[in-house]
C-alpha cells in the first residue's frame, strides 16, 4: 500500500562550476552583515577555505569570522563553542562548508542562536520551535547530503551516543554545490563519502516511509553512484566527481523525506563507541544490512541491483536479483578497498552494546524489515566473522 505522504524541500540548490563566488552576493541581498563561517582545520589547511573567504571579500565581506573547531561526528560540546563565538560575533548568518560535520555543527548552532538553552534540550523531531539565522551550505564532500536535509546528527558527549535533530526550521536555506570545492578531494575520502551517499539513496529508497518522490530520487542517486563512484576514486575525468556532487545531494533530498533504516542505527552506534568516520561506518555496514533486508521488499532490492548494473541477471528470478544488489555493494566495498569490521577497531566485547545502541536508534522503525537488538546482534557478529584483519 501506498504511504500518506508530505514531502518538503525547504532548501534552495544552485549548482555549477564557480558558483560559490555568488554566496557573498546571496548573504548581501538579504541584508546579512556578519556571517560566521564554520568549517574545519584540514579544509584551511587544504586552502579550500581560501576560494570561499576570497569571494566573500569581492562581494563586500573582507573580515569574516571563521569557526574551525569542527571535528568528524561533531560534538554537543563543540556546538556550544560555536553558538558562543556566533555570539560574541554577533552573527546574523552561517555558512557551512565542509561535509556533513561542518553542516550539521552549524544546525545545532543555529538551533541554539534561535532557542536557547543546550543542543539537548532539541533532541528529536519537531523540538524546535523558532527558525534558525539563515544557514547557506557548501558541501566539500561527496556524501552527506546534508545541505538538503534538515536533520542534523550530534553526539552527546556526557551519554556517548549520537542524538538526531529534526525540524524543517533547520534546514539550508541555499545549498551551493560546486566541484570547484571538491578538487583537491583525496580518493579515500571520496571513496568513503560516496558510499555514505549510496546507504542514504538506498536506505531513503527502501525504508519503510519512503514514497514515489523519494523512490524517484533514490533510484536516480543510485544509478549515478553506480556509474560514477569509481571513475571518481580512480579515474582522471572531473565530471565523474561533479557527478557524485549532484548524486550525494539528490540522496540526500531522498532520505531527508523517507528517513534512513539499519544501516545508520549500526553507524551511528559505531561513530560514537569509537568515532569511527561515518561515511565508512556505512560503508562497512551496508552489505549485511541490505543481506538481512533484501527479502521483505525484493522488488525494490532487485531494482536497486538493476540501478548498480548487476551483472549477469539474465533469467534471474526477482528474489535472486535481489540478492545481487548486496552483491554489487560487497564487490564495490572490495574494489574501494573499505576496511572491515573488524579492521575499524570493532571489539568482540562491545558487540552487545553496540546492538543496544543500534536497537534504540530513533530510525529503527524506517527499516525495510523488523529489526530489534537480538537482529543487530547477529548482523554485527557476521560482520565480525567476515573481516579478519589484513595482513
Amino acid at each position: 500500500m501506498l504511504n500518506n505522504f508530505e514531502f518538503m524541500l525547504p532548501t534552495t540548490i544552485r549548482c555549477g562550476r564557480g558558483i560559490h563566488r555568488e554566496i557573498g552576493k546571496e548573504l548581501a541581498a538579504r541584508g546579512k552583515k556578519k556571517p560566521l563561517l564554520v568549517t574545519d582545520k584540514g579544509l584551511i589547511a587544504a586552502g579550500v577555505i581560501d576560494k570561499i573567504t576570497a569571494s566573500l571579500a569581492e562581494s563586500g565581506y573582507p573580515h569574516i569570522d571563521i569557526f574551525d573547531e569542527v571535528e568528524p561526528n561533531p560534538r554537543d560540546t563543540t556546538v556550544h563553542r560555536g553558538c558562543e563565538r556566533a555570539r560574541a560575533a554577533g552573527a546574523d548568518a552561517l555558512l557551512a562548508v565542509g561535509g556533513g560535520s561542518s553542516m550539521d555543527t552549524a544546525k545545532g548552532i543555529g538551533v541554539l542562536l534561535a532557542g536557547g538553552g543546550a543542543i539537548k534540550d532539541y533532541e528529536g523531531l519537531g523540538k524546535v520551535t523558532a527558525e534558525i539565522p539563515m544557514l547557506i551550505a557548501a558541501p566539500t564532500t561527496v556524501g552527506t547530503g546534508s545541505e538538503v536535509t534538515f536533520w542534523a546528527v550530534i553526539k552527546d558527549t556526557k551519554e556517548n551516543y549520537k542524538m538526531s535533530i529534526g525540524s524543517p526550521l533547520i534546514a539550508p536555506k541555499l545549498a551551493f554545490l560546486d566541484a570547484d570545492l571538491i578538487e583537491t578531494l583525496p580518493p579515500a575520502v571520496i571513496a568513503a563519502t560516496g558510499m555514505d551517499a549510496l546507504t542514504h539513496a538506498i536506505e531513503g529508497y527502501t525504508a519503510t516511509l519512503s514514497e514515489p518522490l523519494t523512490d524517484a530520487c533514490g533510484l536516480y542517486a543510485i544509478e549515478m553512484i553506480g556509474k560514477n563512484l569509481l571513475s571518481a576514486v580512480y579515474g582522471a575525468d572531473p565530471k565523474a566527481k561533479e557527478n557524485m556532487l549532484i548524486a550525494s545531494m539528490v540522496a540526500g533530498v531522498c532520505f531527508g523525506n523517507s528517513d534512513i533504516g539499519g544501516c545508520h542505527c549500526m553507524s551511528e552506534a559505531l561513530g560514537s563507541l569509537y568515532d569511527t568516520p561515518h561515511g565508512i561506518a556505512n560503508a562497512v555496514m551496508l552489505p549485511y544490512i541490505m543481506e538481512y533486508n533484501c527479502l521483505a521488499d525484493t522488488a525494490k532490492f532487485a531494482r536497486v541491483a538493476a540501478a548498480l548494473g548487476a551483472r549477469d541477471t539474465a533469467g534471474l528470478s526477482e528474489r535472486e536479483s535481489a540478492r545481487a544488489a548486496v552483491d554489487c555493494v560487497r564487490r564495490l566495498n572490495q574494489d574501494l578497498a573499505i576496511p572491515s569490521l573488524r579492521e575499524i577497531g570493532a571489539k568482540a566485547e562491545d558487540i552487545d552494546e553496540l546492538a543496544m545502541r543500534s536497537a534504540t536508534n530513533v530510525s529503527v522503525d524506517s527499516n525495510t524489515r523488523k529489526i530489534g537488538k537480538a537482529e543487530f546482534l547477529s548482523i554485527f557478529r557476521s560482520a565480525m566473522a567476515d573481516g579478519p584483519p589484513r595482513a
